[in-house]
């Protein structure tokens, strides 16, 4: 499909009812995509995806279309919430160890390009600490220096790891044998349950 069929498609799977923090509706929309403002009816779309749960097909159709006109960051956004769906999404409140205490010295890029290491209670069959691995979004900052403190959204490499994972319960960062940050966790909202291939 080419971007006006796909945005086209995106919009038609967003309730009617759903608006934006700055009440713009799926109508509204329609009036970008009539004057082939592709970009500014990409970036509302995201907007109506956030405020409410839409499906995986919704997003590929974002992704695809923001492939197509080139817009990385929203690309990869789209990218990610398709991750999110799949994989399941946990929103926590990170705060990163400074400098003097952790090795890293250099800021985190917020777009899901880490993958870090987390402690979140697993045990191996030795009993020793047991990692699991979730990549990491940080929301509303291009980037989160050490030391800093940011809303962060968490995709889970192995779902199946963090089905215990709850809100308020404490976990650790690592990117290697030192805790690298602290979080705790505020949201966990589970994999979507049998989607359709492709």
């Amino acid at each position: 499909m080419d971007v006006p069929e796909l945005l086209e498609s995106a919009a038609l799977l967003v309730p009617e009812d759903t608006a934006t923090e700055n009440d713009i509706t799926v109508r509204d929309i329609w009036d970008y995509l009539v004057h082939d403002e592709w970009e500014i009816a990409l970036g509302l779309l995201e907007e109506l995806g956030d405020a409410r749960s839409l499906p995986l097909s919704f997003w590929e159709q974002l992704a695809d279309a923001a492939d197509q006109l080139q817009l990385e960051r929203s690309a990869t956004w789209c990218h990610w919430r398709c991750s999110e769906i799949r994989n399941g999404v946990i929103r926590a409140d990170l705060t990163l160890r400074p400098v003097a205490e952790a090795r890293r010295t250099t800021p985190i890029s917020a777009a899901g390009v880490l993958r870090p290491m987390w402690d979140i209670g697993h045990l191996s069959p030795t009993g020793e600490r047991a990692v699991s691995i979730a990549s990491l979004w940080v929301e509303n900052m291009p980037m989160l220096d050490p030391g800093g403190r940011a809303t962060v959204r968490l995709v889970p490499l192995t779902p199946s790891h963090w089905t215990h994972v709850q809100p308020g319960q404490q976990i650790t960062m690592h990117e290697d044998q030192t805790v690298a940050g602290t979080a705790v966790i505020l949201e966990v909202h589970r994999p979507a349950t049998a989607l359709p291939a492709r």
